[in-house]
């Protein structure tokens, strides 16, 4: 990933994308709500997979009614990249997943909540391929909103699923690491085939992505890169994980050992990256609907944006320092 050694000033960038606690007063502080949609036909060949994963009815319906951008369809388009080829979206308004389409089969990041498989497969038919050729399947972490997809994706397509170390305990158990009592935040297991390290790449029908392993966020929060040609040039698109506290702990007990050192050790990662395309799996985070109406209106490069991603991250950083003291404070008597 690419750095220019700039610490851009962040400004006009909110967190309502992702984990906003004022939106669902009916849990328990700290935890977090989700949302999901309705299952189609493919996803029923699997019978009471919701009661067999423990994520029920009751939760779902809750996560729907308080979420309603995390379900909210969105025409399925392409972000950069050729016909036929780069990285498209096939997420709602609220959750970011992506596809990538290779001759060999094809490549997609993260699979939304739990019963939202049939959304993104249904997306991926609308761009005229079959969900049934997808071959890997990447994660960026283990929270149920981007996790809870994954494993009726792979009993659909068969496809290989990769992952980090660090959340491959949470992915493997369908839990949320260190609230596992928690059971409306348990997402459906899915058995992970390859375990990827920090700079490792998955290549893939002439596709190459790298693992950027940026923890904090979950233990094993895994960011994306991968290039990308448009025009006879040469993009680096980032797809990120995610660097808020949201609902994690940070202090007394934290959410799991060492997750302050982490977070810290992120943002001094990836402080001065510059990816030509920041992505992200809160679509709010990159700004998604202005920048999807300047392509609609003839902007075929409106996701170019070189700085975005440092204004995104110098913000988020100000999210946990604010975070951090405000949790530690609360802990002195």
């Amino acid at each position: 990933m690419k750095g220019s050694g700039r610490h851009l000033a962040a400004e006009g960038l909110s967190e309502s994308g992702e984990l906003n606690m004022k939106m669902m007063p009916f849990l328990a502080p700290p935890l977090l709500a989700f949302a999901a949609c309705a299952p189609s036909s493919d996803i029923a060949e699997t019978p009471n997979a919701i009661a067999e994963n423990n994520v029920s009815a009751e939760h779902l319906a809750k996560w729907r009614k308080d979420n309603p951008s995390w379900y909210a369809v969105v025409e399925p388009f392409q972000l950069v990249g050729e016909q036929g080829a780069g990285i498209y979206y096939v997420g709602t308004e609220g959750l970011g997943m992506f596809f990538i389409p290779t001759a060999d089969g094809h490549i997609v990041i993260d699979g939304g909540m739990p019963d939202q498989a049939p959304m993104v497969a249904d997306a991926i038919r609308k761009l005229g391929y079959d969900p049934k050729d997808i071959k890997i399947l990447l994660n960026s972490h283990a929270h149920l909103d981007h996790s809870g997809g994954l494993a009726d994706l792979k009993a659909m397509s068969g496809a290989q699923m990769t992952a980090s170390e660090g959340d491959r305990s949470a992915l493997e158990g369908g839990f949320y690491l260190g609230s596992e009592d928690e059971d409306f935040l348990n997402a459906p297991p899915v058995k992970v085939d390859r375990i990827i390290t920090d700079g490792e790449t998955v290549s893939h029908g002439g596709v190459t992505l790298t693992a950027h392993i940026t923890p904090g966020h979950t233990r094993g929060c895994t960011s994306w890169s991968l290039d990308v040609e448009q025009g006879g040039k040469i993009y680096d698109v980032l797809v990120f994980c995610s660097a808020t506290v949201a609902a994690n702990r940070l202090v007394n007990p934290p959410q799991y050992e060492g997750i302050v050192d982490d977070y810290r050790s992120t943002f001094a990662k990836t402080r001065d990256w510059t990816p030509d395309v920041f992505l992200a799996n809160h679509p709010g985070f990159f700004g998604m609907a202005k920048r999807r109406e300047k392509q609609k209106a003839g902007d075929a490069l409106a996701f170019v944006d070189d700085q975005a991603f440092g204004k995104f991250i110098t913000t988020a950083e100000g999210w946990f320092q604010d975070s951090l003291r405000k949790q530690t404070a609360a802990e002195k008597p």
